[in-house]
């Protein structure tokens, strides 16, 4: 009998200790691809002057480092012609511009030369609406449980318009974003919302809304669908691919988005 013990007592600790076992698993890795993160933002009553572009590539899953690019090429050109360059800050992918124009409803192509490769990408800039007004409910939320912050906006009339709005607190770790589009308020007044059951006075809600263009939206329909990891009945997830074009080799795509927006600002104090 003590025999039958020691038995199970050992099968016991093999199956302990099986558990404890690191798994390698051996992931197939792509050849890295050029990812492009080129916002640029014109903040109303501002110049617009100071703009970035950065550059990176992708990396393997185990990676925990992201490979910057350096010593590639980066200019913005405008229906007019003019050409605005960015210059490259060492060691950081970064590429900066210190006289960018800003100008609505202007047409501007990005060109990016690296590892021999070109890559352009077209956008038009497009306006935000003015922030009127903002308001504040105690029984806000999907429950009415939490403070809820809303800032109101009136659309642009006779026209499609799509925007995204951007929210910043001490009560998230990151920018909660959030989508919309005036198909049933065509001209209207609109207003986006923000709640969290955290929220208390004297906290300080940093928002923003973009205006942008319907592919920007689709794409970013796509990303945050994909990292808010949708419902039980939601499409399959698809890849978010953007508008920068390889001119050499359409295959070799970069990954990322150049978007132009005009951007309105206020913050919200909670009361």
């Amino acid at each position: 009998m003590k025999n039958i013990k020691y038995i199970l007592l050992l099968f016991t600790l093999m199956l302990l200790a099986s558990c404890e076992e690191v798994v390698d698993v051996n992931l197939d890795t792509a050849p890295p691809r050029l990812v492009v993160e080129a916002s640029i933002d014109w903040t109303r009553n501002t110049s617009g002057n100071q703009q970035t572009v950065k550059l990176t590539k992708t990396r393997g899953y185990y990676d925990t480092v992201i490979p910057v690019v350096a010593g590639a090429t980066v200019f913005i050109t405008n229906s007019t012609g003019d050409v605005f360059n960015f210059t490259e800050d060492p060691g950081t992918g970064n590429y900066n511009c210190t006289n960018f124009v800003a100008v609505l409803n202007e047409v501007y192509v990005l060109t990016v030369i690296t590892d021999g490769q070109t890559y352009t990408a077209t956008e038009k800039m497009h306006a935000a609406p003015v922030i009127t007004r903002t308001a504040q409910i105690n029984e806000g939320g999907f429950l009415g449980e939490d403070i809820e912050v809303r800032y109101y906006y009136n659309d642009f009339p006779d026209e499609d318009n799509y925007y995204l709005s951007r929210f910043d607190a001490r009560v998230i770790p990151f920018p909660e974003y959030d989508l919309s589009d005036d198909e049933f308020f065509q001209g209207n007044e609109m207003f986006e919302w923000f709640s969290d059951e955290d929220l208390v006075p004297g906290d300080v809600v940093n928002v923003k809304l973009y205006g942008i263009s319907e592919r920007y939206y689709e794409y970013m329909n796509i990303l945050l669908e994909t990292a808010g990891g949708g419902g039980p009945f939601s499409a399959v997830p698809v890849a978010a691919r953007g508008n920068l074009i390889n001119q050499g080799n359409e295959a070799n795509y970069a990954l990322g988005y150049f978007r132009l927006c005009e951007v309105s600002a206020v913050d919200i104090t909670v009361q």
